[in-house]
């Protein structure tokens, strides 16, 4: 049996498949449950609709509240009423409080935003527990550690007391949570919940992110880096031995592609029992004439502001090219991206106008007041700060800001026009105000060059949206591509690139032979690519990657009771 909600928000019982019928509550605890911070978002929210049809009102998103009357979230409906009117009924210590509601995407679950209250004057003694049950280093804590196991425990605390007022016994919860930032959650389960099955899935590891963050080269030396060991070197060793702890004592430990499950195996000591790969939902993009619309609003916008900080004009035909993503500047690819445009730039026949966008969230102050009066007036004048669409607070030590700025200075960036946009677009950031999946028709070509990458959304939503895009091998979604589909931008929309820790320069030759290549092609070639990203998205679709969900809940599930019986007979 599956829960839904009647017209007033109290569950009742309806028939469903066989997965289901075992599973009377699936919750799955994650950071970016309503709240869009990096790219987890995009995994959870684009699921959604496929796991919504399959579990109905069984399906609960569990999220921090860290709104407020002021700043709402964007996305999130309360609804007091749902689950029995759980928000005000759940027996909660410590001052936690919950809300609950609708997440505003496609499929519309049941999502629930916790406060943690004081959990946080209680985490020594967690800390000890799961030192003395997991081994779990909470000693060398820092940065946003208790803050994330404030949320993962509270959020653990939450799931008990549901299943509790909703009057499903344990072995019918399935508790899935995302990235070490829940994994002290999924561990007080485990504690709490015994008969609980729990998923735990690492969208990247922590310290193979850190290692490359560092400036380390993963590659090369892979299989002789231990995990442990350099979680003691790069200060590392609380978030590492939690999520190294989450991994072996989930019931079915997860990740996003290949190219992470070796990192997992090599880094935590554990291979992912099933690989999830992430799909995409169809519901986001817009239908034809919408699309087409986007596409010229998009493109008027951003030659716009491209206008009134070079002083340019640009016809309809410009070329524009974009990269996207968390600000990683070795990790995302960013360093690549830049050089890769210095070559293009200096293969790029003069007739050929083009504009790059760099849509990297930074430490953003306030939009920029000299480019906002030229486009008010229309000036063709040069705005102040160049390139930049907001003023940063740290633009001396910014890293993007810093290289664009050294290159402009060596007389760089003439014959293209390089712009930072370094605001969340969300459609209220001041200068663009368009949010990032209507911007993404506008664009001729997307670039993401990652050095690190378990999966890679961004690559995958820009054939989503028809748009041609260059990545690399080193991302989870560009070895997809190599294992199932033809490589080349009028093959399948996507160019998958070689890199190494050995060829960044033949890796700058390739992506700005490629894009020269493409930005050469007449638009019957273009249509052809454009259409072939399309395709590819298609094959991405969640419609096909959902069963490897499915994989993972029928391990847990099997895994759980083998735990069960073992705990039994000792």
């Amino acid at each position: 049996m599956t829960y839904s909600t009647s017209k007033t928000g109290d569950l009742f019982e309806s028939n469903s498949n066989d997965l289901s019928s075992q599973i009377g509550l699936l919750a799955e605890v994650s950071w970016e449950v309503c709240n869009k911070i990096g790219g987890i978002y995009a995994v959870l929210s684009t699921k959604a609709r496929q796991l919504k049809e399959q579990f109905g009102d069984s399906l609960i998103f569990i999220g921090p509240d860290v709104w407020s009357q002021e700043n709402p979230s964007p996305v999130f409906k309360e609804k007091k009423t749902l689950l029995k009117s759980a928000s005000s009924r759940l027996k909660l210590p410590w001052g936690i409080t919950i809300r609950t509601g609708r997440w505003d995407i496609p499929g519309a679950p049941i999502a629930i935003l916790v406060n943690p209250g004081a959990t946080s004057m209680h985490l020594n003694d967690y800390y000890g527990t799961m030192w003395e049950r997991y081994k779990v280093d909470s000693l060398h804590a820092y940065g946003d550690y208790d803050e994330s196991c404030s949320f993962a425990i509270a959020s653990s605390i939450v799931l008990k007391a549901l299943a509790v007022h909703l009057n499903i016994k344990e072995e019918r919860i399935m508790a899935h949570f995302d990235e070490w930032t829940t994994a002290m959650g999924l561990l007080n389960t485990q504690i709490t919940m015994p008969e609980a099955s729990t998923v735990f899935t690492t969208h990247a590891t922590s310290i193979g992110r850190s290692i490359c963050g560092n400036g380390k080269d993963l590659y090369q030396y892979f299989h002789f880096y231990n995990g442990d060991q350099m979680a003691s070197e790069l200060n590392m060793q609380s978030k590492h031995s939690l999520e190294k702890a989450a991994a072996h004592a989930a019931d079915c430990f997860t990740t996003v592609s290949e190219v992470t499950a070796r990192e997992c195996e090599q880094l935590l000591e554990i291979r992912p029992q099933v690989v999830t790969p992430n799909g995409f939902e169809p519901g986001f993009v817009p239908k034809t004439t919408k699309y087409n619309k986007l596409r010229r609003d998009g493109r008027d916008r951003l030659l716009s502001i491209a206008h009134a900080i070079s002083g340019k004009s640009y016809d309809d035909d410009t070329f524009i090219i974009a990269t996207s993503g968390r600000n990683e500047y070795r990790n995302k690819g960013l360093d690549l991206f830049i050089d890769s445009m210095v070559s293009l730039e200096e293969r790029l026949p003069a007739d050929k106008k083009t504009v790059v966008f760099i849509f990297v969230p930074a430490w953003v102050k306030e939009p920029n007041t000299a480019l906002l009066n030229n486009m008010k007036s229309g000036t063709a004048g040069t705005a102040s700060s160049e390139f930049l669409t907001h003023r940063l607070n740290n633009e001396d030590t910014d890293s993007i800001c810093c290289r664009i700025r050294s290159l402009k200075a060596e007389g760089k960036f003439k014959k293209i026009d390089i712009i930072f946009v370094p605001s969340y677009l969300d459609g209220n950031d001041g200068v663009v105000n368009i949010v990032y999946y209507d911007l993404l028709p506008s664009l001729d070509l997307t670039l993401f060059p990652s050095y690190y990458e378990p999966w890679g959304y961004t690559p995958l939503e820009s054939c989503a949206f028809g748009v041609p895009t260059i990545t690399t091998n080193k991302a989870g979604f560009g070895q997809w591509v190599l294992d199932n589909l033809k490589n080349g931008l009028r093959n399948s929309g996507v160019m998958v690139i070689d890199r190494q820790d050995t060829n960044y320069q033949e890796a700058v030759r390739q992506i700005s032979g490629s894009t020269l290549e493409y930005v050469s092609e007449d638009s019957k070639e273009r249509t052809e690519a454009r259409h072939a990203a399309f395709l590819t998205a298609e094959k991405a679709d969640w419609n096909f990657f959902i069963k490897y969900y499915d994989e993972a809940f029928r391990t847990a599930l099997s895994r759980c009771r083998e735990r069960i019986c073992l705990t039994t007979q000792h």
